[in-house]
């Protein structure tokens, strides 16, 4: 069965040319072009992925992806303008999966890999050993669908993909420190270009959705200068 990706942006010309790409890659594609007509879209009839432009009429990329995070852990790429790091940085806050940047000579090519490297995340489930339920004390991880539960009750805002390869990687291994290093290699596992700051503002946006639940969540302490660990106390 085909994956079906979404294409969000207010430029028709960036959305024809990724649709043409996409489909001789065998994807199905939807597309939109603004944030509003997105979410009822998204909604409606859910793809595998999505790709949203950051500066959209009506709803902003931001606005969109913060709204989808309250109902679907569906993995997501920005497409962003500008060259700096302030897109980049809020989108992760807010849960995106990874970025590319149209400017400096924009590559359908790069996103396409960059669409391929999610959506194998995202089937994580296929390998044997995510199979098993993980419970660690109040923790609750389902990988098959990718469900988190803590004290019985699932996260108001679930786990994104990433986000929830981290925590699966630190609570099966309660106690041991995981490097910044390590987390990046299970939650990239085939991008060499994320950097140790990536992986901070994950396990930020971690502990505030498991805080929305438990005030005093501290299961994942930062060892400085080391990297994360589950904490067994």
């Amino acid at each position: 069965m085909k994956q079906t990706i979404a294409l969000i942006d207010d430029d028709r010309n960036i959305l024809t040319s990724l649709s043409i790409a996409l489909e001789k890659e065998g994807f199905k594609v939807q597309t939109y072009l603004d944030g509003e007509s997105a979410l009822i879209g998204l909604t409606r009839t859910p793809p595998d992925l999505a790709v949203i432009d950051i500066k959209m009429p009506k709803m902003d990329g931001e606005e969109l992806l913060t709204k989808l995070r309250k109902k679907t852990s569906l993995p997501v790429i920005f497409l962003t303008s500008k060259d700096d790091e302030i897109d980049e940085l809020l989108g992760l806050k807010l849960g995106a999966d990874d970025f590319v940047k149209k400017s400096g000579g924009f590559s359908i090519k790069v996103l396409v890999e960059r669409i391929r490297l999610q959506l194998r995340k995202k089937n994580i489930n296929s390998i044997e050993d995510s199979k098993n339920v993980i419970a660690q004390g109040k923790l609750r991880l389902d990988p098959s669908q990718l469900e988190c539960e803590w004290e019985g009750k699932p996260l108001p805002d679930k786990l994104t993909t990433t986000e929830f390869l981290i925590v699966q990687e630190l609570a099966k291994r309660p106690g041991i420190i995981k490097e910044r290093s390590q987390l990046m290699d299970i939650a990239y596992r085939e991008d060499t270009d994320i950097e140790d700051r990536t992986i901070d503002s994950h396990v930020k946006r971690i502990r505030k959705k498991f805080k929305k639940v438990d005030s005093n969540f501290s299961a994942i302490e930062t060892r400085y200068g080391s990297g994360y660990r589950w904490n067994v106390s």
